[in-house]
């Protein structure tokens, strides 16, 4: 373990590992924190299988003083390679087990605050998923959109591997995800500042520069878009979109963490697998 040369605490953060790829595995193998009170934000698509989840997240909480994870789309798949069949909610619930057991910190766990460097603030991880409202353009239902996305062949996986059991559906799912989540965020106290930890983007305007813009309805949901100003987010930490980097809406900072697949780092300059600097600061190459 290596350590800062100021020995200042940070609020770090990654997401889409995908360590199903053995490039993205010797990644992780590789992350080390740079101080021995650094936190480690995991926003989602760590893997397939609960296995693999299980390796990733125990590898980095056995680094870094707190590890904190919100699914992503891929960890909830009920993947025909995984000896774990749950679905849906059953799926979710193990994993937050898993979690648990190996003390990560979840959705399902109090907001813990982060008291170092560029704090207070409570981080919240997320688990909202998507409900079809980010539609292509001229589309007005999801039916449309998904008419329309399927003559692209842009199709996102979830249709046939992310089941919402026992709701009837994935909007659903995530409408009650959102009413529960939205519950738990008003009850923090009115003058402290947030990092919401998300799979997906709580504002459209990410997607804007996706090379298949019907891949937006895969990517969130309109109920969020007033989010980063009703909780006084310094901070909206995401991934799922495979474009690290950083916008700003209102005065927020909306960071994008992923990794993303190897044919796709391999073309950046850049060095992969690096951890975005959430607090103190702003973002820089670790």
């Amino acid at each position: 373990m290596t350590s800062r040369a100021d020995g200042a605490a940070q609020l770090l953060a990654i997401s889409d590992l995908h360590i199903g790829y053995p490039e993205n595995r010797a990644l992780v193998e590789a992350v080390r924190p740079e101080t021995d009170d650094d936190w480690l934000l995991v926003a989602g698509d760590v893997a397939e299988t609960v296995d693999a989840i299980r390796w990733a997240l125990e590898t980095l909480a056995g680094r870094f003083r707190k590890v904190i994870w919100a699914p992503g789309n891929h960890e909830l798949w009920t993947h025909p390679s995984d000896t774990v069949t749950l679905r849906g909610v059953a799926r979710y619930e193990h994993l937050v087990e898993v979690c648990r057991d190996l003390g990560v910190l979840t959705p399902e766990d109090p907001y813990p605050v982060w008291e170092g460097p560029g704090g207070p603030v409570a981080v919240a991880p997320l688990f909202l998923l998507y409900d079809y409202s980010f539609l292509p353009s001229g589309c007005t239902t999801k039916e449309q959109g998904l008419e329309y996305a399927y003559g692209t062949g842009i199709v996102c996986t979830d249709e046939h591997l992310l089941h919402p059991d026992p709701y009837p559906s994935r909007e659903a799912w995530c409408r009650a995800r959102v009413t529960e989540t939205e519950r738990r965020l008003e009850a923090l106290p009115d003058d402290l500042p947030t990092v919401l930890v998300n799979h997906y983007p709580l504002d459209r305007h990410p997607t804007d520069v996706l090379w298949h813009p019907e891949f937006a309805m895969w990517c969130g949901t309109t109920l969020t878009a007033d989010w980063h100003r009703r909780f006084r987010v310094e901070t909206m930490v995401y991934g799922h979109l495979h474009i690290p980097r950083t916008t700003w809406l209102d005065g927020v900072r909306f960071e994008e963490v992923s990794v993303g697949y190897p044919r796709e780092w391999k073309k950046r300059p850049e060095p992969p697998g690096r951890l975005r600097r959430i607090a103190p600061g702003e973002v820089g190459a670790l």
